[in-house]
C-alpha cells in the first residue's frame, strides 16, 4: 500500500469530528481555514460557531459593520485576518453574487487568500486537484520522504507544492488533504510525534535515519522584538478614555492610552520619565493601582505590559473619547486588553 492509500486509511480510522468537515459550503470552509491559520483547533472551534451564529451567510458577512467584525473575532490575534475576510466578503457579494468562484486563479485574486487557503478551498468545497500545503503537511512530507530543503525557500516551497502534487489523489482530493493535515497535527507533531506507533513507519526516511527532530528545516529564525508597555485607564468620574487604533497589527481596535519604553521601568521611574510629563502635562493624577505585569506573546513581538488606573484632572487627549467604564466590554480590543479586563470589575 502506497503512501496516499495509507494515509487516508489512518484518517478514516482516527478524523476528529469537526464541524466544518461536515459541510461543502465553501464560505463555511473558507471561515475555518482562515481562523486555523493562527489558532489552534481547541480554541478556534468555539470561535467559528459564534462567528457562523452572527453572520451566518457571506451576505450576512459583507453587510455587517467592521466593528462588529473585529469584535466577533476578539481573541483570535491577528485581525488583519479579520479585516482580509470582510473585505473579500464584499467583494464576493458585490462582484460574483454572493458565490466563490469555482476557480483556483480567481480564487487567488481575493485578498487574504493565498495558494493554501485557495487550495483548500476549491478541494473541500468543489472537490478539485489541488493539493494543500502547510505547516502540517510541510512537516510529514519532510520527514517521510527525508526532504532537507528549507521550507521557507523560494525553492523550497516550490519542492514542497509539487511532492504535495504528485501524491494527491485527484479523485480523492478533498479527504487526501484533509488526511495529511490530520496526520500532522495528530500523529507527526512537532515535538515528540508518536514514531512507535506510526503507519508510515516501515518508509519513513526521518525515522530510519534517527533525524526526526531535525525536520523540517527552516533557514531563517524570526527575530522576536521586546516592549515594554504601559497603559493608562484614566478615569474621570464614570468615564475613561478610550481610542481607535489607526495603524499597526491591532488597528480597528480600541485601546487605552499608552507609553512605550526601550526597557522595563518600574512604577517610580515611569512617573520620573520625560514621557509621563508630556502625557499628563498640567494635569493632576492619583494613580489607584498598577497590574501585575502581563506578557503576550506574538510572532515577531513579546510585549510586557502593565495597566495602571488613574483618577485624573485636567488630562486633554486629543486622540481618545471619554466613555462610561460599564460600556467597555462593547468595543472590540486586543487579546491583551482582554486579558486585564479578566482580572478586573468593570459595572
Amino acid at each position: 500500500m502506497n503512501f496516499s492509500n495509507k494515509l487516508i486509511g489512518w484518517y478514516q480510522d482516527n478524523k476528529r469530528d469537526l464541524p466544518w468537515r461536515n459541510t461543502v459550503n465553501p464560505y463555511h470552509i473558507w471561515l475555518s481555514e482562515i481562523i486555523l491559520q493562527q489558532t489552534r483547533v481547541l480554541q478556534g472551534t468555539p470561535c467559528y460557531l459564534a462567528f457562523l451564529k452572527a453572520f451566518p451567510t457571506i451576505e450576512d458577512l459583507a453587510n455587517a459593520p467592521e466593528f462588529k467584525v473585529l469584535k466577533m473575532w476578539q481573541g483570535l490575534g491577528y485581525y488583519s485576518r479579520a479585516r482580509n475576510l470582510h473585505f473579500t466578503a464584499k467583494d464576493i457579494v458585490n462582484n460574483f453574487g454572493g458565490e466563490f468562484p469555482k476557480d483556483y486563479r480567481k480564487m487567488l485574486q481575493f485578498k487574504g487568500i493565498g495558494v493554501y487557503t485557495a487550495a483548500a478551498i476549491t478541494s473541500f468545497a468543489f472537490d478539485m486537484p489541488y493539493a494543500v500545503v502547510d505547516g502540517n503537511v510541510i512537516r510529514v512530507l519532510s520527514r517521510v520522504f527525508g526532504v532537507s530543503i528549507p521550507s521557507d525557500t523560494s525553492v523550497g516551497k516550490k519542492q514542497f507544492q509539487q511532492l504535495a502534487q504528485e501524491l494527491l489523489i485527484e479523485k480523492e482530493s478533498a479527504i487526501y488533504n484533509q488526511a495529511i493535515m490530520e496526520f500532522g497535527a495528530m500523529k507527526c507533531k512537532p515535538k515528540s510525534p508518536d514514531c512507535s506507533n506510526c503507519p508510515m513507519q516501515d518508509f519513513c526516511v526521518a525515522y530510519a535515519t534517527n533525524s526526526v527532530a531535525e525536520l523540517p528545516v527552516k533557514s531563517m529564525k524570526i527575530k522576536v522584538k521586546d516592549r515594554f508597555l504601559h497603559y493608562f485607564l484614566i478615569e474621570q468620574e464614570d468615564n475613561v478614555f478610550l481610542g481607535k487604533r489607526k495603524s499597526g497589527i491591532w488597528i480597528g481596535l480600541y485601546e487605552f492610552p499608552f507609553l512605550e519604553f526601550p526597557i522595563k521601568m518600574n512604577q517610580k521611574q515611569v512617573m520620573q520619565s520625560d514621557e509621563w510629563s508630556q502625557r499628563f502635562l498640567n494635569s493632576t493624577c492619583d494613580v489607584k493601582s498598577v497590574s501585575s505585569e502581563f506578557i503576550h506573546i506574538l510572532s515577531h513581538q513579546k510585549i510586557y505590559a502593565q495597566f495602571w488606573q488613574i483618577n485624573a484632572t485636567g488630562v486633554k487627549l486629543e486622540e481618545y473619547e471619554l466613555i462610561p467604564r460599564n460600556s467597555l466590554l462593547e468595543f472590540p480590543v486586543s487579546r491583551l486588553t482582554e486579558k486585564y479586563f479578566e482580572t478586573i470589575e468593570l459595572g
